[in-house]
């Protein structure tokens, strides 16, 4: 504890609760910009998920907030996932404190998130739904007086950048902000001269170790892809496992046909409601369940820990979802492996990843395998609509409902054999 106690000095009230949770050595993000993050300068700083950067700002922002002065400190995240666990995270740091926090994201009730603002110290929100709020004067940003960025490159990917800049308008001119991003591009740049004063730029190495990263990919026959998928996850000894397909339908099909071989896996994608999500990352994070099967909305912002197998049963069109996804695993100098599943529809896309001299991906022969019984295959879209439009008929026309089930019964009744 004594490098914490240096950084944070002795009477901050967070040391509390990093003796608690037995925080003992800060990371190398904590270590390069806790102390101006202390001395109040700005801050853009180069770390990626799981480096420890919460903490890093958390001391910030911890420090800057009063309890019942109104929201003094907001958190701008890209993911309602990203939110949730950083909402966590900061009620869990400010507890000595006993301030505030909460979590404001779209695709759940407004009408709560608007009562709890009225009594917030901190807010953690994505871009959208703060937004919201703005528009319909729920939210008072006039005494914020430390901002952060987190994700910031993946806030201007998916296109949050003039939402970002509306956001920072409403909000006090004297304010420390700090920017958290995994890549610093020129459009990071942009944005840090336009909306931050002096800011003290600090990067940390990455925090996976490719040293203890191996990836290797399997080039097999398309009706084997499932096949080979199974019987990886059945023979490799893992604790945590990630399989990232590109589509909800692939996700379905491999979570459900490995459930139904007594493999506990779950889906995650955007289909789902946010409760249903959360729901399904706490019990992976609790490792109740022990294999996530998601699309690229869980390949970013989240740490979860203990992961040790990365599979792509879809292999990405670009090499920044590639290193997202890989970035799941070899965390804070423990092992990982990323398995690469090949069929004729991945060739593009791995072709691609190969140009990337950073990849060294290694080609294993695929072994000897039986084909498995898939037990599960997801409704096709016409077959859908064709039932869709059945039950749309039979709404319309309740006589023919009534009509064919009074046939039904009757056909049946004569059916019946004489005794």
């Amino acid at each position: 504890m004594e490098k914490f106690v240096k950084l944070l000095g002795e009477d901050n009230p967070l040391l509390q609760s990093l003796k608690r949770r037995g925080f003992d050595t800060p990371t190398e993000i904590q270590e390069k910009s806790i102390p101006d993050i202390m001395q109040g300068h700005d801050v853009i700083a180069g770390a990626s998920t799981g480096s420890g950067k919460t903490l890093a700002f958390a001391a910030g922002l911890i420090k800057n907030t009063k309890k019942e002065y109104g929201i003094q400190g907001l958190i701008l995240t890209p993911t309602r996932e990203l939110a949730e666990q950083i909402s966590d995270e900061l009620k869990d740091f400010s507890k000595p404190k006993n301030l505030d926090v909460i979590s404001v994201y779209g695709g759940v009730s407004i009408g709560n998130q608007i009562k709890r603002l009225e009594y917030a110290d901190i807010v953690v929100g994505t871009p959208g739904r703060i937004l919201d709020h703005i528009g319909r004067n729920s939210i008072d940003l006039s005494h914020v007086n430390t901002l952060v960025l987190d994700e910031a490159d993946r806030m201007l990917d998916m296109g949050f950048r003039e939402d970002v800049g509306k956001i920072i308008m409403n909000c006090p001119g004297k304010r420390q902000t700090m920017l958290f991003s995994a890549t610093i591009s020129p459009d990071i740049t942009d944005l840090s001269s336009r909306y931050m004063k002096d800011p003290v730029e600090i990067s940390a190495t990455e925090y996976v170790d490719p040293t203890k990263l191996s990836q290797v990919f399997y080039d097999v026959e398309d009706n084997l892809k499932y096949s080979l998928l199974k019987h990886l996850v059945e023979n490799e000894k893992s604790k945590l496992v990630m399989i990232f397909c590109n589509t909800r339908r692939n996700v379905d099909f491999v979570a459900n046909n490995l459930k139904f071989m007594g493999i506990e896996a779950v889906p995650m994608h955007g289909g789902f409601t946010q409760d249903k999500r959360t729901k399904i990352l706490k019990s992976f994070h609790s490792e109740k369940v022990h294999v996530l099967v998601a699309t690229d909305v869980a390949a970013r912002g989240l740490d979860i820990k203990e992961v040790t197998h990365i599979y792509n049963y879809d292999i990405p069109d670009n090499v920044k979802d590639y290193t997202h996804r890989i970035g799941r695993t070899a965390r804070a100098g423990k092992e990982g492996n990323v398995i690469n599943i090949l069929a004729s529809r991945d060739y593009d896309n791995f072709r691609n990843l190969m140009k990337n001299d950073d990849f060294k991906i290694k080609r294993l022969e695929t072994p000897y395998i039986k084909r498995a019984r898939i037990r599960w295959m997801a409704e096709k879209r016409n077959d859908r609509n064709k039932r869709r439009n059945s039950q749309d008929h039979q709404r319309r026309n309740p006589r023919d409902r009534h009509h064919s089930s009074s046939h039904s019964r009757n056909s049946s009744y004569n059916k019946r054999p004489r005794r």
